[in-house]
């Protein structure tokens, strides 16, 4: 496969190294796809393979997102990544610096806080929901290592690469409750970190030219939602994400919004996309 011409309006990533963590499924995955309808290459790394292990035990893995990547016309490559390991994360960064060079976008779509969740209890037999005070602390610092740090570590095994660039975007995806409870203590502290994350980072990225974003869904049908029952509650595929941080990745200026925390219906509105069946569906209402 060749890549598309720079000049064609319908594949304006043509030539873009674009980082998928988290892409084995989920938003992760709508991520990936969403870069390669717009032509970008697209690495897609995750924890669960083909050939070793899968989260959960669940079907999906990093080798089905690049192909399917190849399918919608970019090019797509798998790598297994623990993205809360750092010796893992500098073999993956070296390996995409060393066969594709520095990337263009970073987006971090890893959250592991919902693993073991069937939509009602959690493996301790918590209920989301539950007061803090009759939970063990456990969900506490899965929810932390997997969103903020698992954020700042792939930052960091990235941004040293992109630095002499001066140019690049991170994308956090998490979830802005906008001051409001999401319901679950864990779980807004877990996502609220992760807010918090990619602000500072984007302090310390503006003086070289590198903006950092953060980015809230609305209620994705992802699988594990759809296997949980949930999926006629869902607002929005998650292609509607993905195509709103394809919309990010071809802005001109990134930096004119770096900092801030921005929502996939508003990007909708903004850049003139919609979800896979033609909408645009509004923010998410928590409640």
């Amino acid at each position: 496969m060749t890549d598309a011409p720079a000049s064609d309006p319908s594949k304006p990533l043509a030539g873009k190294v674009c980082v998928v963590a988290g892409a084995s499924r989920g938003v992760g995955r709508g991520i990936a796809l969403g870069l390669a309808e717009a032509g970008a290459t697209v690495v897609c790394s995750g924890r669960s393979t083909r050939f070793g292990q899968r989260t959960d035990g669940r079907v999906e893995t990093v080798e089905d997102t690049a192909e399917a990547v190849e399918e919608l016309g970019g090019r797509g490559h798998p790598y297994v990544c623990d993205h809360t390991d750092s010796r893992s994360l500098h073999d993956f960064s070296t390996w995409v610096l060393r066969r594709l060079g520095p990337p263009d976008v970073v987006a971090c779509a890893v959250w592991g806080g919902n693993e073991g969740f069937d939509g009602q209890t959690y493996p301790d037999g918590s209920r989301f929901g539950t007061p803090f005070w009759q939970r063990p602390l456990t969900p506490f610092d899965t929810a932390l290592r997997t969103g903020a740090y698992a954020l700042l570590a792939t930052a960091r095994a990235f941004a040293p690469m992109m630095i002499p660039c001066r140019s690049g975007l991170f994308v956090a995806i998490g979830f802005d409750a906008e001051g409001a409870s999401i319901g679950d203590v864990f779980y807004d502290l877990g996502k609220a970190a992760i807010l918090r994350t990619s602000q500072i980072m984007a302090v310390e990225l503006a003086p070289h030219a590198i903006a950092s974003v953060h980015l809230t869904p609305g209620f994705v049908r992802t699988e594990r939602v759809l296997d949980a029952g949930d999926g006629g509650e869902a607002t929005q595929s998650p292609l509607y994400t993905g195509r709103a941080v394809a919309a990010l990745a071809a802005d001109p200026d990134p930096m004119a919004i770096t900092g801030r925390s921005l929502f996939v219906a508003d990007l909708a509105r903004r850049y003139g996309f919609t979800d896979s069946d033609g909408t645009q569906p509004e923010r998410f209402a928590i409640g």
